[in-house]
């Protein structure tokens, strides 16, 4: 689940249906696709294909089936989060239904823009008002980015940054090394973007209020300003009743937080045990995982695809049969249990959700402010 800025256009409801359709799966699903082949071209165009490096096994359908279950406890962490959150707003069904509908728009969203916009929609007409839905979603997203802030410098400290640098001939520690540049920006990127959520949510969510009036002063925007109003005085209110949460609270967020993320990077182990005797440090693996997400940040494509591919054959080819395009096939593999699988939950929940939410009979809160948060 990647998160955008804080302060960043939550889009119309009527915008929905064109930026949630069917034909925005054509680009993401075909451009990794795409770069998955090319790479598996130019690895293979002088090399056989290597069928004998991926074999079924039972023990292979059993550690796949354990990478299932890995991303249903994401899920899960996730829903568990939302429901802490929103202190039992939402039923179960719809906390699945949110979360689906927002991985959905993440798979279509570049990485650094993420589904965030959408998820504000997403909550409140799940029953949550507008307000109080920007407040859910900004710490959902502090939440996240609290996870990568602490995480990161522990699994660096732990795994040593050699360990955790050091691909092949690469250079280490030292900014001519792409995989050391790309995880500082992402590491930096998130670090100034989890301060601005904390002070916007926990100390002045007042400036996030006046850039809303400010906003909704311009003239394509100005008969929403109402509407702008009371959304940017419920999120302050909202916000004051984060900050007086106990400190269980918070920990139970958090708990939801790390055990969605950790079974999210366990998927991984979990598929390179389905086809390799695996004889290296499963905690490095997993402490690359961590630093490999943070480098996706940067990605521009939709969902990171063909980014991502690149990056998990490169990143983690130490810890896989040095086979020409093994690697390639474990990113595919490792995609259609991470990516691909809320392509198909969003064909089925996406159009039945927009009927129910957006049909003929439309109630007041269908037309929702254009808001800023």
């Amino acid at each position: 689940m990647q998160h955008e800025n804080p302060v960043s256009k939550t889009p119309q409801p009527s915008d929905l249906k064109r930026s949630l359709g069917k034909g925005k799966l054509i680009l993401p699903v075909l451009f990794g696709l795409g770069i998955v082949v090319a790479m598996l071209y130019y690895q293979l165009r002088d090399n056989e294909i290597p069928f004998d490096a991926v074999t079924l096994t039972h023990t292979t359908v059993l550690f796949l089936f354990l990478a299932a279950i890995f991303m249903l406890l994401r899920d899960f962490g996730y829903m568990l989060r939302l429901k802490v959150l929103s202190e039992n707003g939402v039923t179960w069904r719809q906390a699945f239904r949110i979360i689906m509908l927002w991985e959905f728009a993440s798979a279509i969203s570049p990485s650094a823009v993420g589904g965030t916009g959408f998820a504000v929609i997403f909550v409140h007409k799940e029953g949550i008002s507008v307000g109080r839905s920007s407040a859910i979603v900004m710490a959902t997203a502090f939440l996240d980015e609290m996870y990568f802030i602490l995480m990161f410098p522990i699994m660096v400290f732990v795994a040593g940054p050699e360990q955790l640098f050091q691909i092949g001939n690469s250079s280490g520690l030292s900014f001519a090394n792409n995989f050391f540049y790309f995880a500082v920006v992402g590491y930096t990127i998130k670090l100034a973007y989890n301060s601005l959520i904390a002070y916007g949510l926990f100390r002045n969510p007042h400036i996030i209020k006046r850039f809303i009036l400010w906003l909704f002063h311009f003239k394509i925007l100005r008969r929403w300003r109402k509407q702008a109003r009371r959304a940017g005085l419920d999120l302050v209110i909202h916000s004051a009743d984060f900050r007086r949460k106990s400190w269980k609270f918070w920990l139970k967020s958090f708990g939801a937080t790390a055990m969605s993320w950790t079974s999210r990077y366990w998927v991984v182990n979990a598929i390179f045990l389905a086809f390799f005797v695996f004889d290296k440090s499963h905690f490095l693996l997993f402490a690359r995982q961590l630093v490999m997400w943070i480098m996706m940040l940067v990605s521009p494509t939709p969902g990171g695809s063909g980014f991502s591919e690149y990056i998990f054959s490169q990143y983690l080819s130490d810890f896989m049969p040095q086979v020409a395009g093994i690697a390639i096939i474990m990113a595919f593999i490792w995609r259609l249990f991470t990516y691909y699988p809320y392509f198909i939950a969003g064909v089925i929940i996406v159009p039945r959700w927009l009927a129910s939410k957006f049909g003929k009979k439309k109630t007041q809160t269908d037309t929702l402010p254009d808001i800023q948060i």
